[in-house]
């Protein structure tokens, strides 16, 4: 197990805070944006065994696939209490664990698809978390992001590096991660990246490659 250190806990802290209030600060973005982006990440989906990293408050839920096995875990307690709640008034059939994705307590190779919605912006260190993500999928298969990037506009760019410190402290979220070379760092291969809005939202498509 890897020692959690001080900006883990800071960001653990945060999403424990804002666990009561997280649907309602996203609720227009999502019924207008984020929904039919979620659909579309989850119909990708391939095997039975499927893991969810920051599951958060179960967003995702209404688009799992009907006849796999899912695994979702999420280093919050406070946005786990939200997703349990969630589970058992959508009768969703999934196995919730706290669980840090800087440190899965898997076995290697134990998923066919690894799937992640707006969650590398906010782990303290992405590269990290996303070899672990690639160690727990198997040979060949799929890992599948739903994220917010850095611009590649450069005016645009600068701008979100300027009030990242305040977004993060207010949301926890990252605007600026480089996520797509992150997934790159960390192993995987990088199969699709669809563009979704203004540059910035992505919908990543990886797979470990079989050695």
């Amino acid at each position: 197990m890897v020692t959690e250190n001080r900006e883990t806990k800071s960001a653990r802290r945060r999403y424990d805070r804002n666990a009561a209030l997280y649907d309602l600060m996203e609720g227009v973005v999502e019924m207008t944006r984020y929904s039919r982006w979620r659909q579309m990440l989850w119909s990708k989906v391939e095997g039975q065994e499927v893991l969810e990293v920051g599951v958060g408050t179960g967003k995702n839920f209404p688009y799992y696939p009907e006849n796999a096995s899912v695994t979702a875990v999420d280093f919050s307690e406070g946005m786990l209490r939200r997703a349990r709640d969630k589970a058992a008034r959508l009768g969703v059939r999934v196995r919730l664990l706290t669980m840090d994705v800087q440190d899965l307590r898997f076995e290697d190779a134990s998923f066919d698809t690894v799937v992640g919605s707006f969650v590398f912006c906010s782990v303290p260190d992405p590269v990290r978390g996303l070899t672990e993500v690639a160690r727990v999928c198997r040979p060949g298969g799929k890992v599948l992001l739903l994220e917010h990037v850095l611009s590649a506009n450069r005016v645009l760019a600068r701008l979100m590096d300027t009030v990242n410190p305040l977004v993060v402290r207010l949301m926890g979220a990252n605007i600026n991660r480089k996520t797509v070379d992150n997934v790159v760092r960390s192993g995987l291969v990088v199969v699709r990246v669809t563009d979704l809005a203004a540059g910035i939202f992505k919908l990543i498509e990886a797979r470990k490659s079989i050695k």
